[in-house]
């Protein structure tokens, strides 16, 4: 195995064929169809169609539809390479892609044949298709934004390559135990994976730990060299990313580890077997799992590990493997520009800076230079515990080059904030990259970015006015907005048929990649004969998901009433809290008589969330609301009018059934602390009405579909700092609302964990005397919101009015048009159109 190395200077390949040979397509039609699938299952998997496993016909028909794009991803990259064009490199540390045959089948315009040729066989596609394993790459918002930016990138015919980690385990895949939950590994890679291309011969070497040392060139200039400990190889994987039916696939380049030397055949013949696997073991360890618990040492150490791992490998590939052998690296922001998807990759500043300076020659200034232009940066936090810092003892103790490279771009930078800003002492001290004990990498990316930016127009303004309010008086015209969209391919035409089919009916096809055009839907709004279909698509969503809940994990769940949803990443500042006290204040209610049971709407309420393994109080809400699920579902005096179920493990799959048959949209966060939110753009989308307050990309949505259309509650931005600031205390906003009180009390009674109190005393505690998150400040204002729900969810007509008018007016949230604007604004990356 031929393997190139990161941290000598040494080793650079050669530069590859640009172009293959005889990329000869295969054919469009069903007899075609039918004699690639019965090869791939003959010879691919060895079997005949009468003694083949399910697994054996998945994987058959995954290649089958993967040769459909192979032949235009190779003529997308040869003509890409021969136009020189420019690349967005999209660096992120997860991608929540979900299942892919659907998507590839999509793309490719094969629907019918696919279906028409298995039918042939006596085979269904949906039974291939549920046999597919989501890929276990990505957590929450974050990693299924950085897939439908890549898809809607390939769909614009722009160069792009994502570059992140094949993680062996995932995150880890949730059930719930007694209602707590559980993490068991992932195994998604245990069927075989037919999407993904393997290419050992071009692994990356990547160094860790060691010392640096000071040498004069033949020039007579100072050098430095790095003369690490340790090192792991990072082996390429690639992933076809389909445009939709435009001839265009762009790449996607996970990163896997492997030991450098592995197996130790001495030990293992000595009877050491596991010092003979110690060295693949603790490499592997680095791709094993996606956000490794860090409230360890050590778990901090692997994630720094795991940041640098990849970006090394992705930086190296770049410049040595993809670009010509003789490009010349002065004129590298014609040809790239890496954006940093959050902190997670911004090591990949000073390893740029490295390369260059160190392996390529350059001297620091024209290095400097290059690099910042190289680099831009999307901030997707709000809260100061997101935005990472490192400790320096770790970061020189594991990459001792790279702090020496952040400690000089450090007091570069001090001296040109103190020359910016003469006689305050103060700001060079704040702004700094280097702190008394940490690196902050919010701020090395603010420095070194061409651009950074918010991803909802609150979240940007907050960014500038209160996260970064220093380096946006240094340099206002660095920050800019761009709002962030989801791709109308998965989230409409694929997850939700029913209602595609419907819009195509009435406005014709070209939304799928113009999503502007369901402005087209408007008129529509006041038809009756399309607003019955459209309740009719609704119905038929609940039923699916319905069979889906019964099916994967034995859930009944009504498909009468409001189907109120709530999923996303379980955190406090999400206030899952605050929905869960109002069923518990629904329930409460009808036992203690204050509510007549006729006179509840009925609801099905739904949750999709995973705490974080080390998240004690996150898991104590999960806790919760399964514990007032079990006792709200059992309970004969509801009548069934109110349900609660939360599916364990919820991940893109899951949400494609879920988002469809939703009514209403819960979308509760406290003001000021969501940066953006997407699955508040993909309900509204799907024709859910919102409940959401004053916070992230909620604003935009409102402003878009018309106050009369979301159900506005809760404290605005300035009024939560405000509250804040004179001291604010929970125990007085429950003692003022009877309701709360009662529910509070419930809660803290048992009586929904068989009269044992102590099960969520910490947590009702919590909510009475911190409630970080106001929670209970905001609770009459929503029990006010959801009285206007029920309202005017009992007026089907002018309910499916407001439905219609969400979807035709919520198109900008297209992740097509958010593409547009980070190109204009900061990447300046060109289509380039591909000829077959």
């Amino acid at each position: 195995m031929t393997t190139t190395q990161v941290g000598s200077p040494s080793g650079a390949p050669a530069e590859p064929p640009r172009r293959g040979l005889g990329h000869v397509a295969p054919r469009h039609d069903v007899e075609g169809f039918v004699g690639s699938f019965m090869r791939e299952l003959n010879y691919g998997q060895g079997v005949s169609l009468t003694r083949s496993s399910l697994n054996d016909r998945y994987l058959a028909l995954a290649r089958t539809v993967r040769h459909h794009l192979q032949s235009r991803w190779m003529a997308a990259l040869a003509q890409q390479a021969d136009d020189q064009a420019k690349t967005v490199c999209y660096l992120s540390a997860e991608f929540l892609l979900g299942r892919q045959l659907d998507n590839a089948i999509l793309a490719s315009d094969l629907d019918d044949v696919v279906e028409e040729g298995l039918g042939q066989l006596g085979l269904s596609l949906s039974t291939l298709r549920a046999q597919e394993i989501e890929p276990g790459l990505g957590n929450g918002g974050l990693g299924r934004l950085a897939a439908c930016f890549i898809d809607s990138l390939a769909t614009m015919s722009v160069p792009c390559v994502g570059y992140g980690i094949r993680y062996e385990y995932g995150i880890f895949r949730q059930s719930f135990e007694d209602g707590w939950q559980r993490e068991d590994t992932d195994p998604w890679l245990a069927l075989g994976n037919p999407w993904e291309f393997p290419h050992p011969e071009h692994a990356v070497t990547v160094n860790f730990g060691g010392t640096t040392e000071h040498y004069e060139d033949e020039d007579g200039a100072t050098r430095t060299r790095w003369l690490p400990d340790w090192d792991v190889q990072g082996v390429p994987y690639n992933y076809m990313v389909p445009g939709f039916r435009n001839g265009r696939v762009n790449t996607l380049r996970l990163w896997s580890a492997k030991a450098t030397r592995g197996f130790n055949l001495n030990s293992f013949n000595a009877g050491d077997y596991v010092d003979a696997v110690r060295a693949e073991t603790f490499a592997e360890k680095i791709s094993m799992v996606l956000y490794p618990e860090d409230s360890t040492p050590q778990g901090k150490e692997l994630r720094l590990q795991q940041q640098y791992f990849f970006v090394a490998c992705s930086v190296h590939n770049f410049i040595n493997q993809v670009l010509p052998s003789d490009f010349d690296l002065h004129k590298l922001p014609d040809r790239v520009i890496f954006q940093l998807n959050d902190t997670h990759p911004v090591i990949a500043v000073p390893e740029l800076m490295r390369v260059l300076v160190d392996e390529k020659g350059f001297d620091w200034d024209e290095a400097w230079t290059i690099t910042q232009q190289c680099f831009a940066y999307t901030c997707h936090t709000l809260l100061p515990e997101a935005l990472e810092e490192w400790s320096i003892e770790l970061m020189g103790r594991l990459l001792p080059r790279h702090l020496e490279i952040i400690r000089r771009i450090d007091e570069e930078f001090r001296a040109e904030v103190a020359a910016a800003f003469p006689g305050d002492e103060a700001m060079p001290r704040r702004m700094a990259i280097v702190g008394d004990h940490t690196v902050r990498m919010a701020h090395l990316a603010t420095v070194a970015g061409s651009k950074v930016n918010g991803v909802a127009e609150l979240h940007s303004q907050l960014l500038r006015d209160k996260v970064l309010p220093d380096f946006s008086a240094l340099w206002p015209e660095k920050f800019t907005n761009v709002t962030n969209g989801v791709t109308p391919r998965r989230f409409l035409r694929l997850a939700n048929r029913n209602l595609s089919s419907l819009i195509t009916e009435a406005i014709g096809p070209g939304w799928v990649t113009d999503l502007d055009r369901l402005r087209e839907l408007e008129p529509f709004a006041d038809d009756p004969a399309f607003r019955e279909r459209f309740r009719e698509v609704k119905r038929l969503n609940k039923a699916t998901l319905a069979r889906t809940l019964q099916s994967r994990n034995g859930i009944e769940m009504p498909t009468t009433g409001i189907v109120d949803i709530m999923v996303k990443r379980l955190h406090e500042y999400k206030r899952q809290t605050l929905k869960v006290l109002h069923i518990v204040s629904l329930y409460e209610g009808v036992v203690s008589g204050r509510l007549a049971v006729e006179d509840v709407t009925p609801r099905v309420f739904a949750f999709g969330a995973k705490a974080a393994p080390g998240y004690a109080m996150a898991k104590q809400i999960i806790g919760l609301i399964n514990a007032v699920g079990a006792t709200v579902n059992a309970d004969p005096r509801l009548d069934g009018r109110l349900t609660v179920v939360f599916p364990p493990n919820y991940d893109v799959t899951l949400a494609e059934k879920l988002i469809p048959a939703a009514d209403l949209s819960e979308q509760i966060s406290l003001a000021g602390k969501e940066a953006s939110g997407t699955g508040n753009m993909k309900l509204a989308l799907n024709g859910a009405l919102t409940i959401g307050t004053d916070d992230g990309a909620n604003i935009e949505i409102r402003r878009l579909v018309g106050d009369e259309n979301f159900f506005l509650f809760g404290l605005l931005e300035p009024q939560v700092e405000e509250l804040l600031a004179k001291g604010y205390d929970p125990a007085s906003y429950a003692a003022a609302d009877p309701r709360l009180t009662s529910a509070l009390d419930l809660i803290a009674s048992g009586a929904f964990t068989g009269g044992d109190a102590s099960v969520f005393s910490g947590l009702v505690d919590n909510l009475l005397h911190h409630d970080r998150f106001l929670a209970l400040a905001d609770f009459s204002a929503y029990m006010e919101a959801q009285d206007r729900v029920d309202a005017a969810y009992a007026d089907p007509e002018g309910w499916t009015r407001s439905a219609v008018l969400n979807v035709a007016r919520c198109g900008f949230f297209s992740s097509d048009r958010a593409m547009r604007e980070y190109i204009d604004k900061i990447w300046h990356a060109q289509p380039v159109v591909t000829s077959l």
